[in-house]
């Protein structure tokens, strides 16, 4: 989801046409970027406020991040996207342009950004999104030696890049870790070609309705099943693309296609009459996972054990409470629960330390990233001296701190469980009751738990929807559980595009940016849109002593933004329903130690 506020609008001139073609070239660069990741960015919806802006947008990036974040949840029924950018025409405070939540893509709360249309190119703002979208990625911003990318091509995790166009093996590393992980879950599910902006086209490389294949423009297609000019298939062809296609035959019904990437993931099989892959199905956030002590959030299991071992590696372990009591109640760039809707750091009350900077048990020298450095802090439990070892990333080559346009890495995740039935949201410690899980697990009648599409997963012999009678498993989402042998499988069904022969002349194509190179399989990260345009009307639409008190009510607003790590390629091409933002952090280096506190 793309949405243009009324600052920007006035900036064009007013005029609806140069503010739509300008945010449309944006969106054809910034999905030509991502090709090169194997991740489509698919634009389902387009809004421009051209009368009055539906937030308060302001020159604070902070407050206009966490206003546009909570427009964005509640148009989600209406408008269901991965993520949503919002470009204004407004200035932001210092050198910020752009604002994003670190390692946030797929989540409800979290998944978009901010950005300044600070250039007259659509280049520019395409770069920003990108460079902001890249954190919700999990990338982070290049270090000393990690951009390899020649000086005409650019990087987008690099801030000092006016107009990159790629993204260099640091980012892809990044990425990869984030995917592998189990983030961007909803990248998987294939976008609503009837509801992509634009139209449908034989040759963008999506297969739409009235098509049996598309393999790309008739230069660039390699595929032996399909014909490029009018995407047809092949004489002989069943289907030409997509992992449940084998040789231009569909595989087998129940052959796995995509396996769970951890315990809060579920598998996808191929159903025997799409090539496609089933959409990625997932267990709902806030149900419980590694043995009850931790939660399931955005189809990745959280833990602190998890956090310190990707932030110092082999053998390191989460510090005790104390540490994080002691060291998170100073509100400084040592510790501290976040940053608030100014930009400054917020002291953690004792309820909330273990939402703040997360605190490791390690013997390496420094943390794993290339921009981290650690940040040491003894504290005394009796007669006992503990070396808390927390991080910090900086930029190198700023001196001076600024507001960032990502949140520190070194903070725990939200998701992450901070006490029974508690959960940390935007570094406060609070119920977890808000997630919903036990309400709508209750529903299963203990032979199931809620997948992403709060629909009961049913165990094998019980019968979805709500697992109380005799069945085969799976849900109404995933299809039955069948018997192959002694293997049990979960047939996921999945909405494949009608295939029929196009009658006529192969339609006319029109194309705002011509992508260049073999498209990959249709993205699974693409934003949903119910109409091309929105013009004036709305929207359709532990311490020993620390136990952490969980509040009631959910953030109306999203934590400080972090930094992103940028995944290499997948091999199943990823497309993302989208909102875009961007931001810059200037951070200086702390002194990596600080003195004992008793």
């Amino acid at each position: 989801m793309l949405v243009a506020d009324h600052a920007a609008f006035v900036k064009l001139g007013r005029s609806l046409e140069k503010t739509k073609a300008k945010l449309l070239e944006a969106a054809n660069y910034v999905d030509k970027y991502y090709k090169s990741l194997n991740i489509r960015v698919a634009l389902i919806w387009l809004e421009i406020w051209n009368d009055q802006n539906k937030i308060s947008v302001t020159d604070n990036p902070y407050s206009t991040l966490g206003a546009f974040l909570t427009w964005r949840r509640k148009q989600l029924k209406q408008l269901p996207n991965d993520n949503a950018q919002l470009i204004t025409g407004m200035s932001f405070q210092g050198t910020t342009i752009g604002l994003a939540p670190l390692k946030a893509m797929c989540s409800e709360y979290q998944s978009g950004g901010v950005n300044s249309d600070h250039s007259e190119s659509a280049v520019g703002i395409a770069a920003t999104m990108a460079h902001e979208m890249g954190h919700n990625f999990g990338m982070s911003h290049d270090s000393e030696g990690c951009c390899q990318a020649l000086p005409e091509d650019g990087d987008p995790s690099h801030p000092q890049h006016p107009f990159p166009r790629v993204f260099n093996p640091c980012n892809q590393a990044e990425l990869k870790r984030y995917l592998s992980s189990g983030g961007g879950k909803c990248l998987f599910n294939p976008p609503n070609t009837r509801a992509m902006y634009g139209g449908q086209r034989c040759g963008n490389g999506y297969l739409e309705e009235g098509e049996e294949c598309d393999c790309g423009e008739a230069e660039e297609c390699s595929s032996p099943c399909c014909n490029a000019n009018n995407c047809t298939l092949k004489a002989g062809a069943e289907c030409a693309h997509g992992v449940c296609c084998e040789n231009c035959k569909l595989k087998s019904p129940g052959l796995l296609c995509r396996p769970p990437s951890g315990s809060c993931d579920l598998p996808e099989y191929c159903d025997g009459k799409s090539e496609s892959c089933p959409a990625n199905f997932y267990l709902v956030d806030g149900s419980s996972c590694a043995h009850g002590k931790a939660y399931c959030y955005t189809g990745m299991c959280l833990t602190l054990e998890q956090q310190c071992l990707s932030l110092w590696g082999k053998d390191a372990r989460p510090a005790p409470d104390l540490c994080f009591t002691k060291v998170n109640e100073a509100g400084d760039s040592f510790g501290n629960c976040g940053k608030d809707l100014m930009g400054k750091y917020r002291a953690c009350t004792e309820r909330d330390a273990k939402c703040g900077k997360i605190q490791c048990l390690s013997a390496a020298s420094k943390p794993i990233g290339s921009n981290a450095v650690p940040i040491d802090t003894t504290v005394r439990d009796g007669q006992r001296k503990i070396l808390c070892r927390g991080t910090h990333v900086y930029r190198p080559d700023q001196e001076e701190e600024t507001q960032g346009d990502t949140l520190d890495l070194g903070l725990v995740m939200t998701g992450t469980k901070c006490g029974d039935n508690a959960v940390c949201f935007g570094g406060e410690c609070r119920n977890a009751s808000f997630l919903q899980a036990d309400e709508c697990n209750a529903k299963c009648h203990s032979h199931g738990l809620c997948n992403n599409n709060h629909n009961c997963h049913c165990d094998a012999g019980w019968a979805p929807p709500y697992c109380e009678q005799v069945g085969n498993g799976g849900s109404v989402d995933s299809g039955p559980v069948i018997t192959h042998s002694n293997h049990v499988v979960v047939i996921f069904s999945c909405q494949a595009s009608q295939r029929s022969s196009p009658s006529g002349p192969p339609r006319s194509r029109h194309s705002i940016v011509r992508p260049t190179g073999k498209p990959p399989p249709i993205p699974a990260y693409a934003l949903q849109q119910q109409s091309p345009l929105s013009e004036t009307t709305s929207s359709p639409h532990p311490s020993p002593s620390v136990t952490p008190k969980p509040r009631p009510n959910p953030p109306s607003r999203p934590p400080p933004p972090c930094p992103v790590t940028k995944p290499s390629q997948v091999k199943e091409v990823s497309v993302l329903h989208l909102l875009y933002t961007t931001s810059f952090i200037n951070p200086h280096l702390p002194s990596p130690t600080r003195p004992t506190i008793y």
